[in-house]
């Protein structure tokens, strides 16, 4: 497993730099940010390129920065500051200069920055940077106390050195600063944060011989996708993973490989007791052949018969061992009767949630980007889902953890 570095990783920092000579720390800010996983697009005002150069920005965050409404004046190709503004996790503005503090307290919207200011629906993060007398005056105050009331972060500028000459507060917070102030928000704010959870994923291969196998087309990419999302959500996740190709890089789940049934089935019994949340996507083989070949058969003219045994229902062994308090989510993949079938699945092997998905919808199923399922709960509850990415349907089945999490 990667080691942690920060609850930053993948998340998505839209940084605002206005036209202070604090602009050159978004340098070292984006840098940071880049460094502990984060995805970052920058914004800059246009008197802000007097400061620091978009070239610099665009290179350290991997991004186009964007200053205009317009990218192309002559073909008219328009910067969505609304989609900006959905993208982010956090806008950040740093520096904030006191032009722009007032604009933002009064409403103002002259500017690209300001129009994805005025359309966040996530949480806004300032960091004041001015002179001392500036910084002090009446005005700037009240206007950084409306910021406050409305629920924007402050981020308080520090005292030092400044480019007068003097020396006072309103020095811009230091890059460091920032980040770890990211990262409580972050923490704080994380629904399944404390949380641990096991997922498993993929298929299982029984093997026959020294070179086959009996397995399924399983992918693994819906279970690995839902483990992402509970990492991104904060929980940390041990995820038990037949063979697959999909990679993991989130730093909170730590990833075991398996091969069989009887391998995952020990590594679920390992972990599951210290488990808050458990979710059983992997499409775990029913049989596996009695008997192992240690060597290569070779072909014969003769008919080739495998006897096979039942796996053992690592589903059903987990609902019976659930405590009080832990959430157990499996999945069903039908072809008949599907809505019935996972409802009488949901019953016996006792658990909180069934995540249902048909053979019968296009799109839907093994090896495929997409999905379509129908959760339902332990209440009998049914939500219903369009096609969707798996990832996409990943972000549904973690809200309806949480939702079960906090009841």
């Amino acid at each position: 497993m990667a080691e942690f570095t920060s609850i930053l990783f993948k998340k998505r920092i839209l940084l605002g730099v206005t036209a202070s000579i604090a602009a050159y720390k978004a340098a070292f800010l984006v840098r940071l940010l880049k460094k502990a996983g984060a995805e970052v697009k920058v914004i800059m005002t246009p008197d802000a390129e007097s400061f620091i150069t978009p070239l610099t920005l665009a290179t350290l965050s991997e991004e186009p920065v964007h200053s205009d409404f317009t990218e192309d004046q002559h073909q008219g190709t328009w910067v969505n500051h609304v989609a900006l503004g959905l993208w982010a996790d956090v806008l950040l503005i740093a520096p904030l200069t006191a032009n722009t503090l007032s604009k933002m307290a009064g409403g103002g919207c002259d500017n690209l920055l300001m129009a994805v200011f005025q359309s966040m629906r996530k949480h806004t993060a300032v960091a004041p940077a001015m002179d001392l007398d500036m910084y002090q005056t009446a005005t700037t105050q009240e206007n950084l106390n409306k910021l406050r009331e409305r629920g924007v972060q402050v981020i308080d500028a520090e005292t030092g050195s400044l480019a007068s000459g003097l020396e006072g507060q309103g020095r811009m917070a230091e890059p460091e600063r920032i980040v770890k102030i990211l990262e409580e928000h972050f923490s704080a704010n994380a629904p399944l944060s404390g949380k641990k959870a096991l997922v498993t994923a993929g298929p299982t291969y029984e093997p026959i011989d020294a070179v086959r196998f009996i397995g399924n087309h399983s992918s693994g990419k819906m279970g690995i996708a839902v483990a992402e999302e509970l990492a991104r959500n904060g929980a940390f996740v041990h995820l038990i993973c037949g063979p697959s190709s999909v990679p993991c890089t989130h730093p909170l789940i730590k990833r075991t490989d398996v091969m069989t049934a009887g391998e995952m089935k020990a590594a679920c019994e390992k972990y599951f007791a210290d488990a808050h949340i458990t979710v059983m996507a992997a499409a775990v083989a029913d049989y596996r052949p009695k008997d192992f070949v240690p060597h290569k058969m070779k072909k014969g003219n003769a008919p080739l018969a495998i006897n096979l045994v039942p796996n053992d229902d690592i589903l059903r062994m987990l609902g019976e061992r659930k405590a009080s308090g832990q959430l157990l989510i499996g999945f069903a993949l039908e072809t008949d009767n599907e809505t019935s079938n996972a409802r009488e699945k949901l019953k016996k092997k006792n658990l909180d949630l069934i995540v249902l998905n048909s053979l019968r919808d296009p799109g839907a199923g093994f090896s495929q980007d997409t999905n379509k399922v129908t959760m339902i709960d332990r209440n009998n509850n049914l939500a219903k889902f369009e096609l969707k990415s798996k990832a996409d349907v990943a972000v549904d089945i973690v809200e309806k953890i949480v939702i079960l999490c906090a009841q």
